[in-house]
């Protein structure tokens, strides 16, 4: 605690035009120090953080340390997108290595970052946008009074803790990777976005009516109209390219999609049986929390739409069979009542990687039927959508030139009887 106060009590007698150098100083000393000495570490540059930045927000000392500390942020949110991230990227890392508190102070550094240097990529890349808008309608820090006392009052910490929760996150930022980086979609791509955005709308619509209705007769005949829009656009899209030739079509692009804990490799099974089954593929990034999905524009969307609603209907059907395991009822085969239940870890993984499994057959059955559809004109669709499977795969190799294959096992019986059952009442809202 001694070498703590002292710390402090030099920043106090620091002028007001050296406390860039001693943010920056104090940031340095967290983000170099070793893993086994980052607590201490972190706690010292805290110190000076909060002894920089103490006093009335309206202060000239408080202002300064403020524009000094707002200086390294936005430094160090531009070198994570240079480093490849993107911004729900950051703010899931670092809820995934820190904490909630964490992920919405990176919100609030990404978004006063976009409002001094408005980044380039969100006016080219329409997922890009769409981060920032959702970070923006969250309502983080909007600028006033300073950021560490903005951090403070909403997370309810004392000065010294908001500084040390601060220098976590800036430790956090500056040894991020270097990762594969997703491209911001051509003009052409983008543009076709935007034409499409109303049909999108109709069938985020269509799912989210088809996860909320109890009568399965609705969600079946909802979610079939998803699938038939989905299914007809993407279909589309191929015809037009092919019939355009070479130069008329734009290659494969990618986004990312977050893959929440726990079970998160049964999580991303599911996501790559819904991109496999939509001609995309999937490259699952642990460490990071996400998966990269590489395919073309139509069907990159029908993915992102799917997952979600598949992973929604997964995580309700786990919960309806939890309910069902507490009525009493609960019995083992040798008649001894059950430890756990469905509300075991290993239930709940082997409902998932069950779930995946037979989700995969089905999407598969119901592409392969609806590439085959009588109206469509084979002779130009088949080679057209194998042009496309080529073009994934070489792009995909190209960003990811080495991965590895993981196999999960599934080790509950009961859960994977439920996940499975549970498969097959999903209402599919890919194609059919």
């Amino acid at each position: 605690m001694g070498e703590l106060k002292g710390e402090a009590a030099d920043v106090a007698d620091v002028a007001e035009n050296d406390v860039a150098d001693v943010i920056e100083r104090a940031y340095l000393r967290a983000l170099n120090a070793a893993d086994a000495d980052a607590e201490d570490a972190v706690d010292l540059s805290a110190s000076a953080l909060a002894a920089a930045g103490s006093g009335p927000a309206a202060s000239g000392a408080a202002s300064a340390a403020n524009d000094a500390l707002l200086a390294l942020t936005d430094r160090l949110v531009r070198s994570c997108w240079t480093r490849g991230w993107q911004p729900a990227d950051v703010v899931r890392i670092a809820r995934r290595r820190l904490t909630d508190g964490h992920a919405r102070l990176a919100a609030d550094l990404i978004t006063a970052e976009a409002r001094t240097a408005p980044a380039a990529a969100a006016s080219k890349d329409p997922r890009w946008a769409a981060q920032l808008a959702e970070l923006a309608a969250a309502g983080p820090w909007n600028g006033d009074g300073t950021l560490l006392a903005a951090h403070g009052r909403r997370e309810r910490l004392d000065g010294f803790s908001a500084a040390v929760s601060v220098m976590e996150l800036l430790r956090l930022l500056g040894r991020l990777p270097r990762i594969t980086p997703v491209a911001a979609p051509t003009a052409a791509c983008a543009a076709a976005h935007r034409h499409a955005a109303p049909l999108l709308g109709r069938i985020r619509a269509l799912l989210a009516k088809a996860e909320s209705t109890d009568f399965p007769e609705e969600a079946e005949a909802l979610s079939s109209k998803a699938q038939q829009l989905m299914a007809r656009h993407s279909i589309d899209e191929a015809l037009i390219a092919s019939d355009a030739g070479a130069g008329g079509s734009d290659g494969p692009g990618a986004c990312r999609i977050g893959i929440d804990q726990p079970y998160e490799g049964a999580k991303a099974l599911l996501l790559d049986a819904v991109a496999a089954a939509n001609r995309c593929q999937a490259v699952w990034a642990g460490d990071v929390g996400f998966s990269t999905v590489v395919g073309f524009e139509p069907d990159l969307e029908a993915v992102e739409l799917l997952y979600t609603s598949l992973l929604v209907q997964a995580d309700a059907a786990m919960l309806r069979t939890a309910k069902g395991a507490g009525n009493g009822s609960g019995k083992g085969r040798n008649g001894k009542a059950r430890h756990g239940g469905s509300r075991s870890k290993d239930f709940r993984q082997s409902f998932l990687i069950a779930y995946a499994g037979r989700i995969r057959e089905r999407l598969a059955d119901a592409t392969e039927q609806a590439t085959h559809a009588p109206d469509l004109p084979a002779e130009r669709l088949l080679p057209a959508l194998a042009a496309r499977d080529v073009a994934v795969r070489d792009t995909t190799t190209r960003m990811f030139p080495t991965t590895t294959s993981h196999r999960l096992k599934g080790r509950d019986h009961e859960g994977w009887t439920h996940g499975t059952e549970a498969a097959d009442r999903a209402v599919l809202g890919g194609r059919q």
